[in-house]
């Protein structure tokens, strides 16, 4: 085999999307001069619009590469076409615009569509023209369970048996007892449940409740902070509200963006175990009513080219957890605050979900979901384990709390070691929040939704102090972002852009423009200002992630390109799959990708990590228009 290089372009590394008018303007650009290197700033006609000297900022060990800082934020120009040229290189082009990350705003959201089980993908018509033509497929996972035929599930779908299955095939998979051990899990005899719908997770056919959560939560989260912005029939009406996404339900009455994530609650309500089912776990049999089932899945991995429809394999449901109990309860009652003016009726199930979810939690508080990847050679399917749920009670606390005003959730949050005071209080880690640390999902709403938490200034503050600690990294980083964890970890890309939402939360908060400045740098990292020159965002960028790990898109010249604005996972240093360990060893962690539809640990698609995305694109979008307060 060749060595593997990447293709990294011009020296001069840019936001290759572009940038905001009166937002920073920063590039980085690789060099191993000493001194100051001269730059020009040349539009579209070939003019020279600005010039200056860079910044040498040396060794960049994140990168490998000795780069200089280029600072061109005090030029007062717009348009498009711009290169910046420093060193005998030019840039790739790109725009500065106000209007830069509108559309970005839609595909990052459209991406959702796409991703729906249960359902038939079709193309929407917009005005007599056909949108999303090239997505369109038959509703996948949609029959009973059993028999021979292909696209089986999710509707009467049993436990995972503890004796072992069988695939397709004939070939023999691991079971319950694996899975969980002996005495780990126990179904009723005939337990099924109809659980089609929701979202596949990412690159397979699984859905998992704990990626969801966190999914949920963003989507619901930024449409809730537009109802705080201040704009009347702005915002919320006009950017995130009903008829702007490309899904069936536009022109209903709710906004799209309710739409699409009722579309996933709902399939998180159908994972709930109902009242008086007796199950055994762990050696106890009790009633499992309330608890959630962790994931549903096939029993053993299908190959990449195979359309949700085509999966021959059968599918199970997995032992509840914890962890996915308390998903459901803290996105379920967040999901019924903002659905309640809306479908009032929705709303009450949903919280009516989430209380039960947290009671069946308090009592079993420690059902923990096994790496089953360590397990089984071949699951089917992501373990999505957590043996720490005190993070999950504390969200879930948090959002039952701001629905309710209840004094129960507002005292399980005060006494949480994950509050300000706690123990545990210092959330804000190197490497972001995500499905499996959720306690920022928590402090970041009871800092910005209005409510009356006894020392709510403190929350407050512990964010704003949270926000300085990442503006402290970005500041010595000199691509931009504030990621700084040394190995860079799988889903670096997402987990950048949610240091970033800290950023963007303290902005909110404050109004002060250093946290707007940093936010918005934070973003250049992520759409090509980068070591590999390589923007992570389909369709965006002059160089873009293409070919992804995914069952059904572009694994073959039959299956349609991945919908523009999908992020892809980004660098990961631990190299953990065959085609990125033969070609990226010894790589820096910001080098540690490769655009392949095999490297599934560096360039794999999750729901969650597009969900930071939609957050993000939503908040800029907005600054870019309104938000300048200071």
């Amino acid at each position: 085999m060749d060595e593997f290089k990447h293709e990294t372009g011009p020296r001069v590394r840019i936001n290759q999307v572009g940038y905001l008018p009166d937002g920073p303007k920063r590039a980085t650009l690789v060099t191993d001069a000493d001194e100051p290197v001269a730059w020009e700033l040349v539009d579209a006609g070939g003019g020279v619009a600005a010039s200056g000297t860079s910044e040498p900022r040396g060794f960049d060990e994140s990168a490998g590469l000795d780069v200089h800082t280029i600072d061109f934020g005090d030029v007062p120009i717009r348009g498009t076409g711009f290169r910046l040229a420093a060193d005998g290189e030019e840039s790739y082009p790109f725009d500065i615009d106000p209007a830069l990350y509108d559309q970005l705003r839609m595909d990052s959201l459209g991406m959702y569509y796409t991703q729906r089980s249960g359902i038939e993908i079709e193309s929407i018509e917009i005005g007599g023209e056909f949108e999303k033509e090239e997505y369109a497929r038959p509703a996948g996972h949609v029959s009973e369970f059993g028999g021979d035929d292909v696209n089986q599930g999710d509707f009467g779908v049993p436990c995972l048996p503890n004796e072992g299955v069988t695939d397709h095939r004939g070939n023999p998979q691991l079971g319950g007892f694996e899975h969980y051990g002996p005495d780990g899990w126990d179904c009723p005899d005939g337990y099924t449940l109809d659980a089609a719908g929701g979202w596949y997770d990412a690159d397979d056919h699984g859905k998992y409740v704990v990626n969801s959560g966190i999914s949920i939560y963003q989507l619901l989260s930024a449409y809730e902070r537009s109802l705080r912005a201040g704009v009347v029939n702005g915002v919320n009406d006009a950017a995130l509200g009903d008829a702007t996404l490309l899904i069936p339900e536009r022109g209903n009455g709710i906004p799209d963006i309710l739409d699409e994530a009722g579309w996933n609650l709902d399939w998180m309500l159908a994972m709930q175990v109902a009242d008086g089912t007796a199950m055994r776990i762990a050696g106890e049999t009790f009633d499992a009513g309330g608890l959630v089932h962790h994931k549903l899945h096939d029993v053993a991995w299908t190959g990449l080219d195979t359309l949700p429809h085509e999966d021959p394999m059968p599918r199970y449901v997995h032992r509840p957890s914890t962890a996915a109990t308390l998903n459901l309860a803290a996105a379920a009652a967040q999901g019924a605050r903002l659905f309640g003016r809306f479908d009032p009726g929705y709303a009450d199930e949903l919280l009516a979900a989430a209380r039960r979810a947290w009671e069946a939690a308090k009592e079993h508080p420690d059902i923990y979901a096994p790496n089953t990847n360590d397990l089984d050679p071949n699951p089917g399917g992501g373990p999505y384990d957590d043996t720490e749920v005190d993070d999950e009670f504390y969200w879930a606390a948090a959002q039952l709390y701001l629905t309710t005003g209840e004094d129960e959730f507002r005292d399980a949050v005060l006494s949480s070691p994950y509050h300000v005071g706690g123990e545990r209080a210092d959330i804000w880690r190197a490497t972001g929040f995500d499905w499996c640390f959720t306690a920022a999902a928590g402090r970041l709403d009871l800092a910005t939704v209005p409510n009356d938490l006894p020392g709510r200034a403190d929350v407050i503050d512990s964010v704003i102090d949270g926000a300085d600690r990442y503006l402290a990294t970005q500041a010595g980083q000199p691509f931009g972002h504030p990621y700084d964890p040394g190995d860079y970890d799988w889903g670096s890309s997402h987990q950048v852009i949610n240091n970033a939402v800290v950023i963007a939360t303290a902005y909110d908060l404050t109004g002060e423009r250093a946290y707007r400045d940093g936010a918005l740098e934070a973003i250049d990292y992520v759409l090509g200002r980068n070591a590999i020159n390589n923007s992570y965002v389909t369709g965006y960028g002059t160089h873009c992630s293409q070919h992804m790990h995914s069952r059904w898109y572009a694994s073959a010249d039959r299956l349609p390109p991945f919908p523009p604005g999908t992020l892809a996972g980004g660098p990961n240093s631990r190299l953990q799959d065959l085609v990125a360990r033969a070609n990226l060893e010894g790589c820096a962690p910001q080098a540690c990708y490769i655009d392949h539809a095999d490297s599934s640990s560096t360039n794999g698609i999750a729901i969650n990590w597009n969900a930071a995305l939609v957050w993000y694109a939503s908040w800029v979008t907005y600054r870019a228009r309104w938000g300048r307060r200071s």
